[in-house]
């Protein structure tokens, strides 16, 4: 890879499965980064470092105010409950059977899992994904439950960017019908010129030289740990794999309630 004899993505793909991610598990699906931030301008301008997403912090630390709001989360924790195995950033996890799910929601058999994880329906309209630019807003700087990263089909497949199957996904309070996902100015309304640059900017000289910042938090020495707290990167305990031992869990609701918390939230690849 450092030589450039491999793809971003075919070395991202190479990590994932490594760290047992797979398409065969929607709970431990591959993840790829956000790594663009420019959702607004008529053209895509891969040369200005603006451009892109900082991939070297996490999708909860993109604003400066938003970092500091988790921070601020995390010593509350320790202040109030005294229970430092509670103690962490985010309650919400950046990859998990829902959102791999409502990513792909237009495709079958994707839109089966998305409403019976949704119990037997679609979402609220305004809650569905339905715009590429609104989702990275919420995912950088609006929601605070919501850290999500990307998806592998992301950077090759335009079909999921349209609702070919004429879904009725329903009408947003503003009166939008939801059809096929709203991408930027600069994809001119093309899902395939979408994936095109996406792809292109995935392959960037600048991800290609920041990527192994992004490859630390999620596959890396700062997925827990010291440099966690540190990079404002720590999850709820559940979360990590390899800390909830469940033989040993004799209750058998609070067994069911990890297995159920896991399962809706997502867990941390296994690291690399």
């Amino acid at each position: 890879w450092q030589k450039r004899e491999i793809s971003n993505f075919d070395y991202l793909m190479y990590l994932n499965t490594l760290a047992g991610r797979s398409y065969n598990d929607y709970m431990q699906y591959p993840v790829f980064p956000w790594v663009l931030a420019d959702y607004h301008s008529e053209t895509l301008n891969l040369t200005n470092p603006q451009t892109f997403r900082d991939l070297s912090k996490p999708m909860g630390a993109q604003t400066a105010e938003r970092k500091c709001k988790f921070i601020q989360r995390f010593n509350e924790v320790e202040k109030t409950e005294g229970d430092l195995s509670a103690q962490c950033h985010y309650c919400t996890h950046y990859s998990s059977a829902i959102i791999v799910a409502s990513y792909l929601v237009r495709m079958e058999p994707f839109t089966q899992t998305f409403c019976s994880l949704q119990g037997g329906s679609f979402d609220v309209a305004d809650r569905m994904f339905h715009s590429v630019k609104r989702t990275w807003e919420s995912a950088s700087r609006d929601n605070m439950s919501d850290v999500r990263e990307l998806i592998p089909e992301f950077f090759y497949l335009p079909e999921f960017l349209t609702n070919a199957n004429h879904f009725e996904l329903g009408c947003m309070q503003d009166g939008t019908v939801l059809g096929d996902v709203q991408l930027p100015p600069w994809a001119d309304g093309d899902p395939h010129k979408f994936i095109l640059l996406h792809r292109q900017a995935l392959e960037s000289d600048y991800v290609s030289a920041h990527l192994h910042r992004w490859i630390d938090l999620i596959f890396g020495h700062k997925q827990h740990g010291s440099a966690a707290v540190e990079a404002v990167n720590t999850y709820h305990p559940y979360f990590y794999g390899d800390k909830v031992d469940l033989n040993n869990i004799k209750d058998p609701l609070i067994k069911s309630t990890i297995l159920g918390f896991i399962s809706n939230f997502g867990q941390i690849p296994k690291q690399v």
